[in-house]
């Protein structure tokens, strides 16, 4: 089991910045991500990190260069910086962790085993 408790979130103007946290305990997983859930549709992977011996990270399209996950091993949180925030970025936004081949954007949000509560971010033009 694995607990995920997210904390960052909140009300921002066009163009800023939020960093969102995720603070993993009980079993540790290698590999974790964020997703996000706008109102009426449905949950979408953001990005996904395999913090092993060779740290990979992928991203949405939508969010490349923009946004940056980030997960420090020792204190076991996983960490999303989002620059250059846009209105369509406004979501719910969720921590996830599993085994790898779940962490991936081309598999279905339906197949992760463990989800944090997660942390609002609205985005204003």
């Amino acid at each position: 089991q694995v607990q995920l408790v997210e904390s960052g979130g909140g009300s921002v103007q066009e163009g800023e910045s939020l960093r969102l946290s995720c603070q993993s305990s009980g079993m540790r997983y290698r590999c974790m991500g964020w997703f996000r859930q706008a109102p009426g549709k449905e949950r979408e992977g953001v990005a996904f990190i395999d913090a092993g011996r060779d740290v990979s990270t992928e991203y949405r399209d939508s969010v490349k260069g923009r946004f940056t996950i980030s997960k420090d091993n020792h204190k076991n949180i996983l960490y999303l910086q989002m620059n250059s925030l846009k209105p369509e970025d406004t979501a719910m936004y969720y921590c996830a962790a599993d085994i790898c081949s779940r962490m991936r954007l081309d598999r279905p949000a339906r197949e992760v085993n463990y989800w944090g509560q997660g942390t609002q971010v609205t985005v204003s033009s």
